[in-house]
């Protein structure tokens, strides 16, 4: 760790781990279209899910700026895919702030991880802006796109601005769970990584 600069291998690191965070993402968005509700559960399903891979790349990070990059690739692909670049700030800055809180720790305390991860999960209420800030333009997207009124109004029954503190709150919470559910899975790496 004298080197703090990041090498070729680290942003290979940062790419894989993102792709995976994605197919998870991805996966559980397509669950999105069998009930609007469960657009809202991203918050929960997103944080566990997304945890065993996490916590696996969080036993690789030792740098500062792999958390950061992750989050700026985040970003542009959510932006890419059609999410917009209204939740691009939320995404970065969660990154930026996680990966600060797991230095703090010198990347080997867990205790930090849990809290660092907990923040970057709030890169997932990113997919909730175009919700709430554009609410009009993406209902008719919506219906233009082939979904029902009654698919709209249940989802923004869900996610509005009177909900949106605690969908945040939900994803905090889950992801601070979630890296305890990473860390039995992959205890081992943890263990060479020498975080405790």
């Amino acid at each position: 760790m004298n080197n703090q600069t990041l090498a070729a291998k680290d942003f290979i690191t940062v790419g894989l781990f993102t792709a995976l965070l994605f197919v998870v993402e991805f996966a559980c968005g397509m669950l999105g279209y069998l009930h609007p509700y469960v657009v809202a559960s991203y918050v929960i399903l997103i944080p566990l899910v997304g945890a065993i891979p996490m916590m696996l790349f969080y036993s690789k990070v030792e740098k500062f700026g792999m958390i950061t990059i992750m989050s700026i690739l985040l970003a542009i692909i959510m932006f890419v895919t059609g999410m917009g670049y209204l939740g691009a700030p939320l995404i970065i800055l969660s990154g930026l702030i996680a990966d600060l809180i797991a230095k703090s720790g010198n990347y080997k305390s867990f205790r930090k991880t849990v809290l660092s991860y907990g923040i970057f999960s709030l890169w997932v209420c990113a997919n909730y802006f175009p919700v709430i800030v554009s609410a009009k333009a993406y209902r008719e997207d919506l219906l233009s796109g082939g979904f029902s009124a009654e698919y709209c109004d249940a989802l923004f029954r869900a996610i509005n601005t009177k909900t949106i503190l605690i969908l945040v709150i939900l994803c905090f919470v889950f992801g601070c769970i979630g890296a305890f559910l990473g860390k039995a899975v992959v205890k081992k790496h943890f263990e060479k990584a020498g975080i405790v």
